[in-house]
């Protein structure tokens, strides 16, 4: 009989909406990966086709990914192992290898988790709608009864290795050329993250020649403990180095990446950050561009329903086209393959790219702010300002008993003449009048209600900010 010591581990406990993530040892074992990835096999009939399994500089990430390729080679794929990579690494690798694959990593989530990003593949997401849930719930039953002996292929696959850094950064470099740049001093707050590894290979000359760049380092050591602070930069007070760092040492730019190194953010010359909403705009103007130059009509780039209102004015501005979308890298991706869009871009720094099949990368689109700083000889606050006419509250969460009241109890103080409300995504109420907009949104992944608002001042904003959470922490 099972003993609750010795219960398989509820895989429902780590399966998020769009990929995995737990606390290492009770949520995300070597036994539940080792069963996730013969499930991950079998449900996508992967039996002699090559699987891509990486990790990032968390302690446990190198058991996961030895645990992984043992339960998909088991069932029949063959394995290669990428080592230490960030997460758009394993996007580019399943691109250019039209490879299926996976990265462990829990991004910006404490030391004590590790979970997975899975793609099929061509950098084709996953999701609990497109084989996620159904990966999770083989699993499980895997892990309740036992792998089943044999594989679909009538063999046991192949366990190999490669490194795919160089190749990631020489494919960077020709999305972005930065070798005509004006010199700049760029500060990197690497959060002892994957960036540590990543920037010296793309942005530096450890792999291929020099730029006119001086980089000063935060944080490069990879050191999953994460021990100078976490490697979330949405959070405010993790940019407090950098933006320190940026003035004592006259930089021109900062940089800081989450813990994967799937998202930038970007600081200015005085240490004000620069929003995820205005790199969106200033990635879109180069894309749409870039597009319109080789004779594309009206390119389409995706939004966010959370990104600043000046995102599709200014995509429209420039003759392209606006879809807004709901939050979510999957959902983001989706759209992107959908729409044929060359540019997608979110409020949480996730910016996704038709060339670098139709995901996410925080060193593409800071390779583009740094293209943009570098042809011209004005500030990055100067340029900025262009991006950035509103003002937004940024993301305000609210842990509350019971979400579905604090949401009944504004919409029954918003319902009214001269605001449209709609529902693509939480709930959204937008004043006629153009004057302000806010959103509700509850968290997909941790037990909260977000609000996003903006408005055409710090006053109206402020004013529309405080009554909304009034209603909601009521």
């Amino acid at each position: 009989m099972t003993t609750e010591e010795n219960a398989p581990v509820d895989l429902s406990a780590s399966f998020k909406a769009y990929d995995v993530r737990g606390i290492v040892g009770e949520s995300i074992t070597a036994d539940s990966v080792r069963a996730v990835a013969a499930a991950f096999v079998d449900v996508l009939e992967l039996a002699g086709e090559s699987v891509l399994v990486g990790g990032d500089m968390r302690p446990s990430s190198p058991e996961f990914c030895q645990a992984f390729a043992e339960g998909a080679a088991g069932r029949g794929a063959n394995v290669t192992l990428l080592g230490l990579i960030s997460t758009d690494e394993l996007y580019f690798a399943s691109g250019i290898l039209n490879a299926a694959g996976v990265v462990f990593t829990a991004s910006h989530n404490p030391a004590e988790y590790n979970g997975m990003k899975m793609t099929r593949a061509g950098a084709v997401p996953l999701s609990s709608e497109t084989g996620l849930a159904e990966i999770r719930d083989l699993a499980q039953s895997y892990l309740n009864d036992g792998i089943p002996d044999g594989t679909p292929s009538g063999s046991a696959g192949e366990i190999g290795e490669d490194d795919i850094l160089k190749q990631y950064a020489q494919y960077l470099r020709k999305l972005v050329d930065l070798s005509d740049s004006r010199p700049l001093k760029i500060v990197v707050d690497a959060g002892n993250g994957m960036a540590g590894m990543t920037t010296p290979a793309v942005l530096g000359d450890t792999l291929l020649p020099s730029l006119p760049f001086e980089i000063v380092p935060l944080y490069f050591e990879l050191d999953g403990t994460f021990p100078n602070h976490p490697a979330n930069p949405l959070e405010p007070a993790n940019l407090l180095d950098l933006q320190a760092a940026v003035v004592a040492h006259g930089a021109d730019i900062g940089l800081a990446f989450d813990g994967d190194a799937d998202r930038c953010f970007v600081i200015d010359e005085t240490g004000a950050p620069l929003s995820p909403s205005a790199v969106t705009a200033l990635v879109a103007r180069r894309e749409i561009a870039r597009a319109q130059a080789l004779g594309e009509d009206h390119p389409t780039v995706i939004h966010n329903l959370i990104t600043s209102r000046a995102v599709p004015e200014l995509i429209t501005h420039d003759g392209g086209r606006a879809v807004r979308t709901r939050v979510g890298h999957s959902f983001i991706k989706a759209t992107m393959a959908a729409e044929g869009a060359v540019f997608g871009g979110e409020h949480s720094a996730h910016y996704y790219f038709r060339d670098f099949f139709n995901a996410d990368t925080g060193m593409l689109a800071a390779m583009h702010v740094l293209a943009a700083l570098g042809e011209q000889d004005g500030t990055l606050s100067d340029l900025g300002r262009e991006y950035e006419p509103y003002v937004s509250s940024g993301e305000i969460n609210s842990q509350l008993a019971d979400v579905p009241a604090a949401v009944a109890r504004v919409r029954a103080t918003y319902t009214r003449e001269g605001i449209t409300v709609d529902e693509l995504d939480g709930i959204t109420f937008t004043a006629n009048d153009g004057t302000w907009w806010f959103n509700l949104r509850a968290s997909n992944t941790e037990p909260f209600l977000r609000l996003n608002a903006e408005a055409v001042d710090a006053v109206t904003m402020a004013d529309i900010r405080d009554d909304v959470l009034a209603v909601v922490r009521r």
